[in-house]
């Protein structure tokens, strides 16, 4: 089953305690991120109220005691689209409440599927299909049994670390995009 627009966010908004994504893709190429992500690649300093309406979600759905958290893949170096979100994103996203965490898979590879998911209450998951350029093509409800996503998010869990943990790792000073 596809799940887009309207349908998508009432999925999405519909989940009981947790929603978590394992984020692959090097870059995505999303319309809504297009000027926002020129302006960064050409210096320009980031706008007030960037991704506003994602971090207000992500506080509703705390306020509500729920959990949204992801493991962002990375490998060296980053791309544009990376430093992007390690600079406009991320940070953002993090103060808003979200649980990010980052597993360079730079040198190693613990196995983990070379597609986006989202997993909604441990059981319901979302594949999140890309064409190679990092543009969507479509949200599908996957009827298959959790368990291998469940083992994924395990491995990606242990194997990453915090955003800040990583970022200081790697000597990133300008996180804020300032």
């Amino acid at each position: 089953m596809l799940l887009d627009g309207v349908q998508w966010r009432s999925f999405f908004d519909g989940f009981a305690a947790e929603a978590w994504r394992l984020e692959v893709q090097p870059t995505y190429t999303m319309p809504g991120e297009a000027d926002s992500l020129s302006r960064f690649l050409r210096g320009e300093p980031k706008p007030e109220g960037h991704n506003s309406r994602w971090h207000g979600r992500v506080k509703g759905y705390l306020s509500d005691g729920k959990y949204v958290g992801r493991v962002r893949v990375v490998r060296r170096p980053l791309t544009d689209y990376q430093s992007y979100q390690f600079s406009w994103g991320i940070p953002g996203n993090i103060a808003a409440g979200e649980d990010i965490r980052i597993l360079d898979l730079t040198e190693q590879d613990p196995g983990l599927p070379d597609y986006d998911f989202w997993m909604f209450d441990r059981e319901r998951i979302v594949r999140l299909n890309y064409r190679p350029d990092g543009t969507q093509i479509s949200r599908e409800l996957v009827g298959e049994d959790p368990a291998s996503y469940l083992e994924w998010q395990r491995v990606a869990l242990e194997a990453s670390v915090s955003f800040a943990t990583y970022v200081e790792s790697q000597g990133v000073t300008d996180i804020n995009g300032s």
